[in-house]
């Protein structure tokens, strides 16, 4: 998609119209305002178009924007959104991470989640291929689909693309979170086997923990993970443990980074494949010691101990930074501003507040 008729030339971007699937989300939402931003014109889909209007209508360059009302699980239901758009970015997702079912457990997650998610999945990437106009497809993976360890349990030193999490494992193992991941790794999987077959330009994003400040009217659940060691979600603090687990450590990212990047994959002629979305890591004791920098009442002290002490490995987005990509935010600016923004919406107390209560 490069060249002069590229969405990233000046004279093509006001003439461009792309498609955001799960337009209320975290990364939907921020992605459809930096969309709008730099000009292009933008068909948002949500089941809820009343939420979604509420939400998006606010941006500015909203005259740019069309709202649809799609559901991953109604066949055909995006026929109306991708209509004349040049790229679509495939968001949306099921966010459950575990099931409270004893009996029958992969009977009913392959029935109740896996097979609906791929369902959903292909209703997007046919309702493309129908639309004839569709050039490029940036479908969002997620890090739970790479690990640093490799066939034989033993810890990579280098982490990138290619280190896929087995399927198998997951099913066998079924580790915290392991219904999310299993839901990401057969989407991406079938994705790709349709794209192909259909002749379809796709591109796979892999965000890791994706935090900083947020649109939505709630928490992402995203920045409650990163956070559950302050608020002591018992049931997010786990999934935090069992990344930490896997990688070594906890990838990040800024939201204003993976949204930029989703749009330069777009926008870049050269982009083939899956491309690692990671500005940096912290393990368990650094990332709580910056948290605890960040919201002085929460002591570190505790993570200190029960962690690995040998080097993590390295979690490289050398594929997305030798394509051009730069970042604009470190790992200490998302610690802060995901901590600023939470105290704001009264998701974590104001420290001051706290210490007087106390």
């Amino acid at each position: 998609m490069g060249g002069p008729d590229s969405p990233s030339s000046p004279s093509a971007v006001a003439t461009t119209t792309v498609c955001v699937t799960g337009a209320t989300g975290y990364i939907g939402s921020w992605l459809v305002r930096s969309l709008l931003q730099r000009g292009y014109s933008v068909h948002a889909t949500a089941r809820d178009t009343g939420k979604a209007l509420s939400l998006l209508s606010t941006f500015s360059g909203n005259s740019r924007l069309k709202i649809f009302r799609s559901d991953l699980n109604e066949e055909g239901s995006f026929d109306e959104a991708v209509k004349g758009c040049l790229a679509v970015f495939h968001v949306a997702a099921s966010m459950e991470f575990n099931v409270s079912v004893e009996e029958n457990i992969d009977d009913h997650v392959q029935s109740k989640i896996t097979e609906p998610a791929v369902k959903g999945t292909l209703n997007v990437l046919q309702a493309c291929s129908r639309a004839g106009s569709v050039k490029r497809i940036i479908f969002t993976s997620s890090i739970s689909t790479i690990t640093a360890k490799d066939d034989k349990g033993e810890s990579r030193e280098l982490v990138d693309e290619s280190s896929v999490t087995p399927i198998t494992e997951v099913w066998n193992t079924k580790p915290k979170g392991w219904v999310y991941v299993l839901s990401k790794l057969l989407t991406e999987e079938k994705a790709f086997q349709f794209a192909k077959e259909r002749g379809i330009h796709l591109v796979s994003i892999i965000p890791p923990t994706v935090a900083g400040p947020f649109l939505t009217t709630s928490v992402p659940t995203s920045v409650q993970v990163l956070l559950s060691s302050i608020t002591g979600d018992p049931n997010l603090y786990p999934i935090l443990v069992s990344v930490h687990s896997r990688l070594g450590s906890i990838p990040l990212v800024h939201i204003e980074d993976i949204c930029n990047a989703h749009i330069f994959l777009m926008e870049q002629a050269g982009a083939e494949g899956r491309f690692i979305c990671s500005v940096g890591s912290s393990t368990m004791p650094q990332l709580t010691d910056l948290l605890s920098l960040e919201y002085p009442s929460f002591s570190s002290k505790r993570f200190a101990e029960g962690f690995p002490d040998a080097v993590p490995p390295v979690i490289s987005s050398m594929r997305l930074t030798n394509l051009g990509f730069k970042f604009k935010y470190g790992v200490r600016d998302i610690i802060e501003q995901s901590v600023a923004c939470c105290i704001k919406n009264d998701f974590l107390k104001c420290p001051i507040t706290e210490g007087i209560h106390n």
